[in-house]
């Protein structure tokens, strides 16, 4: 697996990962961070996108198996640690894979989060200490 800046090549399929219309991922890709994971021949298995704000990243979009999850969450994750940051990210109920993946990076659970289109979250957050053990 590789891991690699998203282009806007990539909407279609960030589109089909997220459940989102092509539009907003190509926003997405101009307007945040977004790493993909790739496996043979640029065939895109998951992304991330975040963005960094009042000493915090936050990670706005997390999709792929828990495996390609992890891994993508090293990236925000790095990044925060240099800059002495924590990482946070909300994770709705029907996200098993992402909230196993979370939960394996060394996140905690830090209560409820806002609802989306209906649907609780739960906030999920990383301190820099935590991260360095």
């Amino acid at each position: 697996m590789e891991i690699r800046d998203a282009v806007e090549a990539d909407a279609g399929r960030l589109a089909d990962l997220a459940d989102s219309p092509p539009d907003v991922m190509r926003n997405l890709v101009h307007d945040r961070t977004v790493r993909v994971a790739t496996e043979g021949e640029e065939d895109v298995v998951g992304f991330v996108s975040y963005d960094a704000k009042q000493g915090t990243v936050h990670v706005t979009q997390l999709a792929g198996s828990t495996e390609v999850c992890e891994q993508l969450l090293n990236e925000p994750i790095a990044f925060a640690e240099r800059e002495h940051m924590a990482v946070e990210l909300l994770v709705t109920a029907d996200q098993s894979e992402v909230k196993a993946a979370v939960e394996a990076s060394g996140f905690t659970d830090s209560g409820s989060g806002p609802k989306f289109a209906g649907e609780s979250t739960v906030r999920y957050r990383l301190e820099p200490e935590a991260a360095e053990q």
